[in-house]
């Protein structure tokens, strides 16, 4: 099928215009799209800031999704740019965590658990006209809630201790105010941030220094919690 200009590449996928309203993300090792379809559109219908699924595209792969265009930067440039700083951003993380984990399983039984995004973090946020999107469903799961507050902030504090990070990219006082807005909601135990760093180090496309960095990143989140 006939593709577009390339917007961007993440570590798993390509995101190619289509027209003015939809794009394609391709995955270049994916076999099937149809679970990442399904969260999306079950967290859609209660409200929660997901792209629109778009029409069936002729030629399209098993690994294409068709996807509302977005336009905005992510809360990771908005940050960069000073857009907005991150008292603000953590509140909103912090937000869009808590009306997630507010959408009852869609296919567990067990009343605990609830829909999980599992990569949730700014670089996965875009920050459109109409509000703050959520993107990036290839990791969503069901479980407990605790997990994905401990993923996203396990990722933060990675992100954190990498020396490659531009300069004024300091994501402690984020990861400080994030934790700080979790606390209600119980934040980020021991527990669920040792299940987030097996997950973590089980991710095929983490570095190695990445993987390196996990035990510190652990140890900072514990010690940046209230």
């Amino acid at each position: 099928m006939h593709t577009g200009q390339l917007l961007g590449s993440g570590r798993t996928a390509d995101v190619y215009a289509l027209d003015g309203s939809w794009v394609l993300r391709r995955y270049r090792d994916r076999s099937d799209t149809t679970e990442e379809l399904a969260v999306m559109s079950y967290v859609g219908a209660f409200g929660f800031p997901v792209p629109r699924i778009g029409p069936p595209t002729e030629g399209a792969r098993p690994t294409d999704l068709v996807l509302q265009r977005l336009t905005g930067p992510t809360l990771a440039e908005a940050l960069l740019a000073e857009r907005l700083g991150a008292a603000e951003a953590g509140a909103l993380l912090a937000r869009l965590l808590r009306e997630l984990h507010a959408i009852p399983p869609r296919v567990s039984t067990n009343p605990e658990d609830c829909v999980l995004h599992l990569d949730l973090h700014p670089e996965n946020v875009m920050l459109t006209a109409g509000g703050a999107m959520v993107i990036d469903w290839s990791s969503a799961a069901e479980g407990p809630p605790g997990l994905d507050r401990a993923m996203s902030t396990l990722t933060l504090a990675r992100i954190a201790l990498d020396p490659a990070l531009p300069a004024g990219a300091d994501v402690r006082p984020l990861l400080a105010t994030l934790l700080a807005e979790l606390a209600d909601d119980g934040g980020a135990s021991a527990a669920d941030l040792a299940l987030a760093r097996t997950r973590q180090r089980q991710n095929p496309y983490l570095t190695e220094a990445e993987r390196g960095r996990l035990d510190e990143a652990v140890d900072l989140v514990l010690a940046s919690s209230p």
